[in-house]
């Protein structure tokens, strides 16, 4: 995944809730764009999961990215 794939759901206007899948299963949600916090130079990304709790996640290990409206993401397609 690219650091641009990223920014363009985060800059995305209007903003639309996306969903980050991880090589391990795992997926972070992104409700509000101040959740998440890319880090220069851009190769992670730090995703707050609760009023305490992050995520630091290097974007070598994102599989996918899906708007959560149901809308597939960039590198992801729905069939």
């Amino acid at each position: 995944m690219t650091v641009n794939q990223i920014r363009r759901l985060h800059q995305a206007q209007p903003f639309q809730p996306f969903r980050i899948h991880l090589a391990d299963g795992r997926a972070l949600d992104v409700p509000h764009p101040e959740m998440l916090a890319i880090m220069p130079p851009g190769r992670t990304v730090f995703v707050a999961t609760g009023e305490e709790d992050y995520e630091i996640v290097d974007l070598l290990l994102v599989a996918s990215l899906e708007v959560v409206n149901g809308r597939a993401g960039p590198g992801r397609r729905r069939r």
